[in-house]
């Protein structure tokens, strides 16, 4: 499963960024995220940077680990998390347009086992709507902040 969404937000994109790469109070800003615990911090910059996430997803609370792959600092960034028998990646990516910036947000998970493909197979096309509709209010919640509506 692969899905894009992005949003355009009427604020500068270092505005935008300080917003998507402060982890660490990301529950402050993105509505369905609960808790965040840093697991690992590194010595600079975001790469490496490892945490336990509560959140809630199709109505249950979850919790993954994820971290910090890549890093185009003030542009994009690339987490991983590795759950049920599969490899989930995320970008987070910053494109100026005019005064505002776009932010897109990519997502794919990828099957590693037996079990994870047959879950691909059987579930996914059941989950690909509602994980669109989930990473839609993730940027909403980001906009709202970024553009001063929001808490953060």
């Amino acid at each position: 499963m692969n899905l894009s969404v992005d949003t355009t937000i009427a604020a500068p994109r270092e505005r935008v960024w300080a917003i998507i790469s402060d982890i660490e109070h990301s529950d402050d800003n993105i509505s369905a995220i609960e808790q965040i615990e840093v697991l690992e911090r590194p010595a600079d910059g975001l790469l490496g940077l490892k945490w336990r996430e509560t959140r809630t997803m199709f109505g249950k609370q979850a919790t993954e680990v994820m971290w910090i792959t890549e890093v185009d600092e003030g542009s994009r960034y690339r987490t991983r998390a590795e759950s049920h028998g599969m490899v989930y990646q995320t970008v987070l990516a910053l494109d100026d347009e005019g005064d505002r910036t776009r932010l897109t947000m990519e997502f794919g998970g990828e099957p590693q086992t037996f079990g994870g493909k047959a879950m691909s197979l059987a579930l996914g096309w059941m989950f690909k709507g509602a994980t669109a509709k989930a990473l839609r209010q993730d940027l909403a919640d980001i906009k709202a902040v970024a553009e001063g509506a929001g808490s953060g």
